[in-house]
């Protein structure tokens, strides 16, 4: 039987799957009816994004499990990559 991760790489190939990445940061903001969530984990240069309905417990210290693939983001006309969170576990 597979687990939720390995069906989800199945099925993109974009994804990737990181186990244990220690988050050393954790920002939440609002963006209309959205929370978006900012993670920076420990040995990566790149942030970490995923959205929220509601605002969710400071997890900066704790250790996840993350499955993302990576995106551009435009910001005042400098490009930047981040990782687009699409499932999110504590490990």
């Amino acid at each position: 039987m597979q687990s939720e991760p390995e069906k989800l790489l199945k099925r993109h190939a974009k994804l990737v799957h990181s186990d244990m990445l220690k988050v050393i940061s954790h920002v939440q903001r609002d963006e209309g009816e959205w929370i978006i969530n900012t993670l920076l984990v420990e040995g990566y240069d790149v942030s970490f994004s995923y959205k929220r309905k509601q605002r969710y417990k400071n997890i900066t210290g704790q250790r996840v499990n993350l499955t993302y693939y990576p995106a551009t983001k435009m910001v005042a006309g400098i490009e930047f990559e981040v990782m687009n969170v699409v499932r999110i576990k504590i490990a």
